[in-house]
């Protein structure tokens, strides 16, 4: 059998290459097959006589310039594809397409993603990729980061005590779970509540402070793990009161002027690196990140029973007599504020909630969450927006 492959680029035009498979050139051994080729110079005997079998040169030929040597893996399959070319096609071609048979479809039952929490309250966050709400009174977007399930929380109470100018809202930045974020959320707002109406008004800061170490206190003792930052803003009888133990930030919209109303809890803080090694803790530096004893790094909040004796839920508190250049109260994860700075985040806010017809401070959230998705924040982002104008 010969193959001729003219015009070849490697070679001249002239020229034709030949591939001749004979019983003298396969050598004795099972493992291989040895092919000649041939770089055969044409001729005038050539030329009349190239359809007989002497157009293959003797291997000792000058004209021969290599031999390729090939495994033999399917002996019986190149002898097929031979006499497939010199013979006519049988009933069975080799060219029949066999198709394999689609496997039987599986319906596999998708099972509820909810935490079990009731339904239609809006702390109780389901594994979904986005969580959002929108009242007169506030608007909030959470985005689940990188994480199986989304570990932030929020909490929105409005009409307190059936009256319109009071209400309370959180933030909650879970770690380790969603556990301790989630008893934030259902729980935080009553036990300041609580402390709130049994002591009087100029007693605010310690009033949310035991709410805050109650909340923490009653976890501890439940079966959980993890633990979560708190932020939180509570409007009564006029005042702005704003607490956090963590590193969730509230930022507040001034006649368009950003002003930060919290400050973050975080080991690299001067003062909390103090008061953690005061207590015979550590701070090291791990991979650019400032953490306590290797571990954590935030040195505030709720729960982490591990690391109680370090990590407090003692909140820091802000409060501020409500003003009319007051426009609105961003409070937010770290997810946003990792990558979007304060003023940033105003100037983006404020077009779509002050001095408009018809206000989207949802589309706001989103916005704000986007950005800072779009810079790389792998973490849960939770933005709240809060319309302070109605609390004048």
């Amino acid at each position: 059998m010969s193959v001729a492959v003219s015009n070849s680029p490697v070679f001249s035009p002239s020229s034709s290459l030949f591939c001749n498979k004979k019983t003298s050139i396969i050598t004795p051994s099972p493992e291989a097959l040895t092919l000649t080729l041939s770089h055969l110079k044409p001729s005038a005997s050539s030329t009349s006589s190239s359809s007989s079998s002497s157009l293959s040169p003797s291997p000792s030929s000058p004209s021969s310039p290599f031999r390729l040597r090939l495994p033999k893996h399917n002996p019986s399959g190149i002898s097929a594809v031979a006499s497939a070319s010199t013979t006519a096609p049988s009933s069975s071609s080799p060219n029949t397409i066999l198709k394999r048979k689609r496997p039987t479809r599986l319906d596999i039952p998708v099972s509820s993603l909810s935490f079990g929490a009731p339904p239609g309250t809006p702390s109780s966050a389901a594994i979904r990729e986005v969580v959002e709400d929108e009242r007169e009174e506030y608007s909030v977007y959470c985005k689940r980061g990188r994480r199986e399930a989304m570990e932030d929380r929020y909490s929105a109470a409005v009409n307190l005590h059936g009256d319109p100018k009071q209400a309370f809202f959180g933030v909650f930045d879970g770690h380790g779970g969603s556990k301790a974020a989630q008893f934030a959320a259902d729980n935080l707002e009553r036990n300041i509540l609580d402390q709130v109406v049994r002591r009087a008004d100029d007693d605010i800061k310690e009033a949310v402070k035991h709410g805050y170490l109650n909340t923490d206190s009653d976890f501890l003792k439940e079966d959980f793990r993890g633990g979560s930052c708190c932020l939180t803003a509570l409007i009564r009888n006029g005042n702005l009161v704003v607490s956090n133990a963590g590193d969730c930030r509230a930022v507040m919209s001034r006649g368009g002027a950003a002003e930060a109303l919290t400050s973050d809890h975080r080991p690299s803080r001067e003062d909390e690196k103090d008061r953690i090694e005061n207590l015979g803790g550590y701070v090291d530096l791990c991979h650019g990140v400032w953490r306590i004893q290797g571990s954590l790094a935030v040195s505030r909040g709720i729960g982490d029973r591990h690391l109680k004796q370090w990590v407090i839920a003692e909140p820091e508190t802000k409060i501020l007599s409500l003003q009319p250049e007051y426009e609105f109260l961003i409070l937010a994860s770290d997810g946003l504020w990792d990558k979007v700075g304060i003023q940033e985040a105003v100037d983006i806010a404020r077009p779509f909630s002050v001095g408009v017809d018809k206000p989207e401070p949802l589309f706001a959230c989103k916005k704000l969450v986007e950005l800072a998705a779009s810079r790389g924040s792998f973490d849960d982002i939770s933005v709240m927006l809060i319309q302070l104008g109605r609390y004048i």
